[in-house]
Order: C-alpha cells, then sequence, then structure tokens
C-alpha cells in the first residue's frame, strides 16, 4: 500500500519493526526540510511574518490531532515528545497531587516499561497502591476481570489501547463506561493504537491518551498528550520556562498562560510537530479504517504461514492487531533475529520494554513482527522461506 512513497522502502530490506518506529512518506520528510530551508523561526515568540507563519503551522497542526482523535477543544492537546514524556506528565504532574496514600491504580503485566516505571515511582513517592488486572489465557483485559479487582479505594485505570507485545485490543468503550459509572479515570496508552486504527476520545470516554509521532510515519521526539481540559487546567506544569508563562516579576509575582502553551515550556520541537501534522494527513488520506483491515488480513496470513512451520510456536495468534510474536524451537530469539537481519529482514527481539510479559506467557524473550500499511504478502512469504529453511541457522550468525 503506498510503497513508492518511502524511500527507505528503495532499500533491500523488509521490515517488520514497525511497534518500534515507522518509515517516514516522502511528504513528511519534505514538510520538514521546507521548514528549516524555507520558514525556520520559533513559535509564539517573534511578530514578523517568518514567526507568525511558524505559529499558524504550528496551531494548524494542533487542530488537525484534535479532529483526527476527535477532542472536543484544540486546547485539549499538548504536544510533547512523545508517549513516555505524555505518561509521565499525566503521573507526576496530575496523579500526584490528584491521588492519596492508599488510593489504588490498576495496570496489567503486559503493559509497556512507559506505562509501568511512573506508577511504580509514584507509589514509592506518595504511597498510592499499584495492582495488576489478571488476564484470560490470550493474556486479554476482560471487562469481568476489572471488576473483580476494582475496590472503593480504586481511583485509576492506566492501560494500552493495543499492547506492543501481546498486541490485544482492550474494549475500551465497554471498560470506561463501568469506570466512569464508579468515579475512576481512564488513562490510555494509545502508542500502538492512534497509528493503526480509528480514534475517538469522545466516544470512549477517554480522560488522557498518550501516543508518539514516530510510530505513525512521523518524525522521531514528537508525541501528544490528550486530556480533557478539566483535568488539564488542573495539571502542575512539567517544565518551567519560557513561553509558558504571561509575566514573572522580582518581587516572585507569577502569572502562567492558559494551557495548552502552560504545559509547553521551552522550545518545542517545532519542526517535528509540522511533520506530525503531515504525517495524520497522509494517514487520513488513506483511510484508517482501510489501515486496519490491511493489518488483519496481513496478519492471518502470516498466523496461517507460520504455524505449517513446525519448530515455530507463535504466542499470540488470536490478537487482533498486527502484531505477532513468536520463537523458534530451542533458538534463543536474538539469534533468530540475527538470522533473519542475514536476509535483510528487520524483527525485534527480546522483551520489547515489556518485562513483566513473562510473568504471563513463560518465556522471557520472543521475536516480534509488527505489521503496517506498507508491509505485503510477499514479503511475509520471504519470511517464510527463510524460516522453513533454518537448518544452517547457526553456521550463518556465527
Amino acid at each position: 500500500m503506498n510503497r513508492e512513497d518511502f524511500p527507505m522502502l528503495k532499500k533491500d530490506i523488509i521490515y517488520f519493526d514497525n511497534g518500534a518506529t515507522t518509515f517516514k512518506p516522502k511528504k513528511v520528510i519534505n514538510k520538514i526540510v521546507d521548514y528549516y530551508e524555507n520558514y525556520t523561526a520559533n513559535a509564539h515568540r517573534g511578530d514578523y511574518d517568518l514567526s507568525h507563519k511558524v505559529d499558524v503551522e504550528y496551531e494548524d497542526t494542533r487542530e488537525v490531532v484534535r479532529k483526527f482523535i476527535n477532542a472536543r477543544e484544540k486546547e485539549e492537546i499538548v504536544f510533547t515528545s512523545g508517549t513516555t514524556e505524555s505518561i509521565n506528565m499525566i503521573v507526576f504532574s496530575f496523579m500526584k497531587y490528584y491521588l492519596n496514600p492508599g488510593d489504588e491504580v490498576l495496570i496489567t503485566k503486559t503493559e509497556h516499561a512507559s506505562n509501568v516505571l511512573p506508577w511504580f515511582e509514584l507509589e514509592k513517592e506518595i504511597g498510592i497502591v499499584v495492582k495488576f488486572i489478571p488476564l484470560n489465557k490470550d493474556q486479554k483485559v476482560e471487562l469481568s476481570a476489572i471488576k473483580s479487582v476494582v475496590t472503593d479505594k480504586t481511583k485509576v485505570v492506566s492501560i494500552a489501547y493495543v499492547t506492543n507485545v501481546i498486541g490485544d485490543v482492550r474494549p475500551i468503550m465497554e471498560i470506561s463506561k463501568y469506570l466512569h459509572d464508579n468515579n475512576i479515570l481512564l488513562v490510555v496508552d494509545g502508542a500502538q493504537s492512534v497509528p493503526h486504527r480509528v480514534t475517538d476520545v469522545i466516544r470512549d470516554n477517554i480522560d488522557f491518551l498518550a501516543f508518539s509521532g514516530h510510530k505513525m510515519l512521523g518524525p522521531t521526539g514528537v508525541g501528544v498528550l490528550y486530556g480533557k481540559k478539566k483535568y488539564l487546567e488542573m495539571m502542575k506544569p512539567f517544565k518551567y520556562g519560557g513561553g509558558m508563562n504571561s509575566i514573572f516579576e522580582s518581587n516572585k509575582e507569577i502569572e502562567y498562560k492558559d494551557i495548552p502553551l502552560r504545559l509547553e515550556a521551552g522550545t518545542q520541537n517545532i519542526a517535528g510537530v509540522l511533520g506530525l501534522k503531515e504525517a495524520i494527513l497522509y494517514l487520513q488520506n488513506i483511510g484508517m479504517e482501510k489501515i486496519e483491515e490491511h493489518e488483519k488480513n496481513l496478519k492471518q496470513y502470516a498466523i496461517s504461514k507460520l504455524k505449517e512451520i513446525p519448530n515455530i510456536t507463535v504466542y499470540n495468534e488470536n490478537t487482533e492487531s498486527g502484531i505477532i510474536i513468536f520463537n523458534m524451537d530451542k533458538i534463543f530469539a536474538e539469534d533468530t533475529s540475527k538470522y533473519l537481519n542475514h536476509y535483510h529482514i528487520c524483527v525485534r527481539a527480546g522483551n520489547h520494554c515489556s518485562k513483566m510479559v513473562k510473568d504471563e506467557i513463560i518465556v522471557k524473550n520472543t521475536c516480534r513482527i509488527s505489521l503496517y500499511l506498507y508491509n505485503t504478502k510477499e514479503e511475509i512469504d520471504k519470511l517464510i522461506d527463510v524460516l522453513k529453511n533454518s537448518s544452517n541457522i547457526y553456521d550463518i550468525i556465527l
């Protein structure tokens, strides 16, 4: 799908590591270059034409993001460096002051480090209690499991919409309704969902959403924090400095700007923000429903082919996203990855920044295939051929 738009695909590689980062279409690259070559200036700083153009483009991106995730107001869109910073802002700029000792936060053991470590740190810092939602036999979250661990002390559920290893798609709308009926906030890690499916924060009644640009054809170093306006208004700035204040005086009088600028101190990644806009417009031009369907078809095809290989174990064949984790019998995942690399096939190997998954699937390291819109059945066929002819794997990698 649209493979001709991606310069990286002109190289002799098959890229199955889209969960880590994605290739960039020429339109995104050109947008970034255009900013640096033709109208470089800071945002929200100057009173000259060049700076005004940057202001307009920067704020237009905020509106593009708002429409993309169906937020009510563009002030609910905060630009960050990525999902990690966004979740850290939620935890340390809001939850640190919203929660009290003994309050419970529910996560799962299949969350990414970015949605685990901040909560663990907050537990040590202020005495909240982090609890785990039990998973079913396919390592999926069911509403009944959440209900089984919710107590009158539960104040937050923080989960990925789609996990980055198991690749299960959580029933967020169903979960959200139950949580809000019980005055529990919902934080959603959208790093693996926003790039692949329609996102609607109003439909799903999401309180906070975090996602990254580089996993959705955009540049690295830029991401988004969405929060309901009433909660962003309560959030303390994560950073202090230029661009987020209206006044400060020698008598210590300070006045900060309204959201979202109050939460965007310093010079932002302007080129990244403009590249993110171009990436979103590119995805919208294709259609998120079409992208999701393409990935589902590819995954079903890949699973059927992998199951034909006797020495391959697939751990998540019943999940809905374009993520597949597997191992070759008696072969370390990293060795499998090195072997595939010999044939210019890129997959991820290891624990994938989700070190508690081993508690659920009883396997520490796996190989991960993560598909995207430009992957093809022909690429999967090449992968299958290489895996079928792996009897000489150690001759190749040693």
